[in-house]
């Protein structure tokens, strides 16, 4: 068993809103994604990624802005990790039941 994971960043922390940014990793090792490799998102929605089988496993703490730094450029905050797990001797790589 191997570890995919996506970095979404969601236009706001409503698991349903648009992606804005993204990461993958293969821990396959069957792909090797890096950044820019794609200008459209994997996923128009963290759900839509939910439901092709991966599994939430952290969303970004919602930290309210600081009075008067609403409009500050920064880091993106909706940020969620996906996982999932691929059975790497299975044909065509599908991912495994995850129960």
């Amino acid at each position: 068993m191997r570890q995919r994971v996506l970095v979404l960043y969601l236009d706001n922390s409503a698991l349903d809103s648009r992606v804005i940014g993204w990461s993958r990793y293969d821990g396959t090792g069957r792909s090797s994604p890096t950044a820019g490799d794609s200008d459209e998102p994997p996923y128009e929605t963290g759900v839509a990624a939910l439901l092709d089988g991966w599994r939430l496993i952290q969303a970004s703490q919602l930290i309210p802005p600081y009075p008067g730094g609403e409009y500050d450029v920064s880091f993106l905050k909706h940020e969620f990790v996906f996982e999932q797990l691929v059975d790497i001797g299975a044909a065509h790589g599908a991912p495994a039941a995850t129960g």
